[in-house]
């Protein structure tokens, strides 16, 4: 799964042409984390105009995140098959046109099935660019910069997009949330189809696993749906138990089938590298707990504090703006210097300090007493953290792994966020509406269902913590 523009020299002709062909890599990556954040503080306003409840609310992001971590494996695979530039193409322009299916929605159906294809379009596109990147740049200290360019945008990127979203909310509607990834897709397509030099794939006689994508979209799409029902009204224990068996079920079918498939997704000799299995298990944690922050903060800002969705966005500047130095400046310095397992734990460390910070933001807060703070930290914590995480994962995997090592890693980033997302927000809709039973104010009641929010995405990072630590322990070496 790797696609390049010129070779791997270092000519002076060469440089040029892999940094526009990263550029064009990291806008699309851009277009994908903004897209899984932008319309977080739209909610509220989504919300009002197209009849959702509280808990399927979530569902605006899940059903996104959904589709793309499922799909993720699927699409590499097809990556290896026909090439990457194809897949490359075909994702962004089943991303630009579902764009444009939800900036014309009129309901929550047309909405949620929009962010289902934006999520499918996305995963085509972005299984291929991790390891379109490891190809462009095979050096070392090359790669090194390059993922720290690819990290920022993984990093600010989500803050960026809760920042473009309040803005573009508050100026022309949530609608253009969705409306000004098509210029910018169509602009992209452009480009990308004359910068990404087409590569022979292994031929689709080589064959997919379709029906390992199934079982595992299929199994992802029903744990986070069997989560966020547990808030709605009419949940009960029975239901939800035959649901969570369906889901393990068909988790669990998807591990036997890649066992035993000739062509597997997710080829399970991966996981005897214990650095790439322990790096992704840590990815997953850190993307549930950083996902759980910006959701839970912009719906604090709005629902508690009273803020707009222009000044909720422009809230979270100090976390793009700290996460960009981090990781475009600061972070590769400290890596070369302390490797990035010990940048890996700062990261976790600044980000549980960010969410117990929030746990505490009282009914009557401030946004320079109670937000600030927290937000330098998550911006300086994922600012090292994502990088010095992605770097492991990649790191750990033989060369001839480098296509599945990016594969995973991306599922492992979007499976965090869907199931992050999904518990955090059915945690705090049941404890809001116990409080609002017992009396209390409803201001009151959303305060200490965010608060138990942020205590649960804690858990997350204490977790990741303690898996780091023994990545830490057990390799000395670097990265």
């Amino acid at each position: 799964m790797t696609a390049t523009i010129e070779p791997a020299g270092h000519t002076s002709t060469a440089q040029p042409g892999r940094a526009r062909a990263l550029a064009v890599l990291c806008v699309m990556q851009l277009m994908i984390i903004l897209d899984g954040t932008v319309v977080t503080v739209a909610l509220p306003t989504i919300q009002s105009d197209l009849g959702f409840s509280q808990a399927g609310l979530a569902w605006v992001m899940n059903s996104y995140l959904i589709a793309f971590a499922g799909l993720l494996l699927l699409a590499g695979r097809i990556g290896d098959l026909i090439g990457s530039k194809r897949v490359f193409l075909t994702g962004l322009a089943v991303f630009t046109a579902a764009s444009l299916l939800c900036g014309v929605a009129t309901s929550s159906e047309v909405l949620i099935a929009g962010r289902f294809l934006q999520g499918v379009g996305g995963a085509l596109a972005s299984a291929v660019i991790l390891g379109m990147i490891v190809g462009l740049y095979p050096a070392p200290a090359d790669q090194a910069r390059a993922m720290g360019v690819y990290g920022f945008t993984s990093a600010a990127g989500a803050s960026i997009g809760l920042i473009l979203g309040g803005v573009i909310t508050q100026t022309v509607g949530w609608h253009w949330s969705f409306l000004i990834n098509v210029p910018i897709g169509i602009v992209s397509l452009v480009l990308a189809s004359r910068l990404l030099k087409s590569q022979r794939g292994l031929g689709l006689s080589k064959g997919a696993d379709v029906l390992g994508a199934a079982l595992v979209t299929a199994g992802l799409s029903l744990s986070v749906y069997t989560i966020v029902q547990t808030a709605e009204p009419t949940a009960d224990l029975p239901r939800t138990l035959v649901l969570a068996a369906a889901a393990v079920a068909l988790l669990t079918g998807f591990v036997l089938r890649q066992a035993r498939a000739a062509q597997p997704l997710l080829s399970l000799h991966i996981f005897r590298n214990r650095q790439v299995t322990t790096a992704n298990l840590v990815v997953v944690l850190l993307f549930a707990a950083g996902f759980g922050f910006q959701f839970m903060t912009a719906l604090y800002l709005q629902r508690v504090l009273g803020f707009d969705s222009l000044h909720t966005g422009l809230a979270f500047l100090p976390a793009p703006i700290l996460g960009a130095v981090m990781s475009l400046f600061i972070g590769p310095r400290l890596i070369a210097r302390f490797g990035a397992r010990v940048l890996l734990l700062a990261g976790l460390a600044a980000l549980l300090a960010a969410l117990l910070l929030m746990s505490q933001a009282p009914v009557n807060g401030s946004y320079l007493t109670n937000a600030v703070v927290p937000l330098l930290l998550v911006g300086a914590g994922t600012g090292v953290g994502i990088p010095a995480a992605i770097m492991l994962a990649m790191s750990g995997a033989a060369p001839g792994d480098a296509g599945l090592a990016s594969g995973l890693n991306n599922t492992a980033q979007q499976a965090g966020a869907a199931v992050g997302t999904a518990v955090l927000a059915t945690l705090a809709a049941s404890r809001t509406a116990v409080r609002v039973s017992e009396g209390d104010s409803p201001v009151s009641a959303l305060r200490d269902g965010y608060s138990i929010a942020f205590v649960a995405a804690s858990a997350f990072v204490v977790a990741a913590l303690l898996v780091g630590t023994t990545l830490l322990l057990r390799y000395r070496g670097r990265p």
